[in-house]
């Protein structure tokens, strides 16, 4: 059984990939994961079979300046959609093409919008991924919106202004789709109903949300077919500098936020001195040097083995890293900056296992006043523990890997 992924994003869209091909491998399936070519080392390292689909991160120029505008909060989506997606139809769209010649099952990302077009062309069974509850778009639970939290306000209305809100973002959609339906044109295939970027991401063979259950409900408007398999996780091996003293504040940003950071970093910093505790920064291409005794800062750690060893862990949101710090029952002060994060914040202070301060605001004083907050109320470590318990026994990677079977069987 030969079943082919298409991701593209950062590490959070990479690793839930990894993790489940390698669930996969051990049930004697072929997977074969198919993203941007910087990514091959991190995929053949897990000894998982890679298959390059460009453009690529390098064809945009400076990596940094990327992800700044992909990080602007008003026009970030747009761009992605407009500028990183939209004219690498063809490219991506030959790309997948030869990375399916043999696939007997194909699994796509939000963002790989023409695995879907190959599964129709060939006849192949389609599964779709969702990695947040963002994604479903749901006006019985609706997200919080980067650049449209006004939304929110207007809940006690009931469902009209989303469903509205939700019209108003078709509109803008269909003009930023119209080179895939041009596309679809070309290829002699027929018109999809809906936008790609909401309903067209779904399949009408299976659905995978690879997310934990305890974020979010089930609603009467999800799409059919979905199975809420709990999140998917990659690691790597780990670093000792937490078994050197007391617990320490934890600082991370994931693989994204990371390049437009700011100054966050000396604010964190000046917050773990003013409340006297030792920390680890997770900081990326970050230079922290010459940070004061108790502390210190690494390009990456494996969120696994740190998070649980953690006092208090400082995270974006993004869902891979909240997922990691569910599992490792210690309370959270989650600085979202933009996507999905501000959603998964609240869903997570919903839960009760932290607090939410967006990045925007999160100077020293900020962060020392939340963290001391978040340390002096011992609800928030109760609450974290009980749901680290509960998600104990999840393992959403193998969850994915035996419904990914299931259908390729039928």
């Amino acid at each position: 059984m030969r079943v082919v992924f298409a991701t593209v994003g950062s590490l959070g869209d990479l690793h839930p990939y990894i993790a489940i091909a390698k669930e996969l491998r051990a049930r004697g399936a072929q997977p074969v994961v198919a993203s941007a070519p910087e990514y091959r080392a991190d995929v053949e390292r897990e000894a998982i079979e890679f298959a390059p689909v460009g453009p690529g991160f390098a064809a945009f120029g400076d990596y940094a300046k990327l992800l700044e505008r992909i990080f602007e909060p008003r026009r970030g989506v747009e761009f992605i959609w407009r500028e990183m997606v939209m004219p690498h139809l063809r490219a991506s769209h030959g790309d997948l093409v030869r990375a399916t010649q043999r696939a007997d099952l194909v699994v796509s990302h939000p963002l790989t919008v023409t695995m879907p077009i190959i599964a129709e062309e060939r006849g192949l069974p389609w599964a779709a991924t969702i990695l947040s509850p963002l994604s479903l778009m749901s006006a019985h639970d609706p997200p919080l919106v980067p650049g449209a939290e006004w939304l929110r306000a207007l809940r006690h209305l009931g469902r009209g202004p989303y469903a509205l809100a939700f019209s108003l973002f078709r509109f803008v959609g269909w003009r930023w789709e119209a080179p895939l339906r041009a596309f679809r044109r070309e290829l002699g295939l027929p018109r999809r109903p809906g936008l790609a970027m909401l309903e067209g991401q779904f399949s009408p063979h299976l659905n995978l949300a690879l997310f934990d259950a305890v974020l979010a409900r089930p609603q009467p408007d999800w799409p059919r077919n979905l199975d809420v398999t709990g999140a998917a996780l990659h690691d790597g091996p780990a670093a000792q500098f937490v078994d050197e003293g007391e617990a320490p504040l934890v600082f991370a940003l994931g693989s994204s936020a990371v390049w437009v950071a700011g100054e966050f970093w000396q604010h964190a910093i000046a917050a773990a001195r003013a409340l006297g505790r030792r920390a680890i920064f997770i900081a990326g291409p970050a230079r922290l040097d010459a940070l004061p005794e108790g502390m210190r800062a690494f390009a990456y750690l494996p969120y696994s083995r740190i998070f649980p060893r953690a006092l208090a862990i400082v995270h974006q949101g993004g869902i891979g890293t909240l997922s990691h710090a569910l599992r490792s029952a210690r309370p959270q002060l989650i600085v979202p900056f933009a996507f999905d994060q501000p959603d998964n914040a609240r869903r997570a202070a919903r839960l009760g296992v932290g607090r939410v301060l967006p990045a925007s605001k999160a100077d020293a004083p900020a962060l020392t006043r939340e963290l001391r907050a978040l340390l002096a109320d011992g609800a928030y470590d109760k609450r974290a523990q009980v749901v680290a318990h509960g998600l104990r026994e999840t393992n959403g990677a193998a969850r994915a890997a035996e419904a990914l079977l299931r259908i390729a069987a039928c």
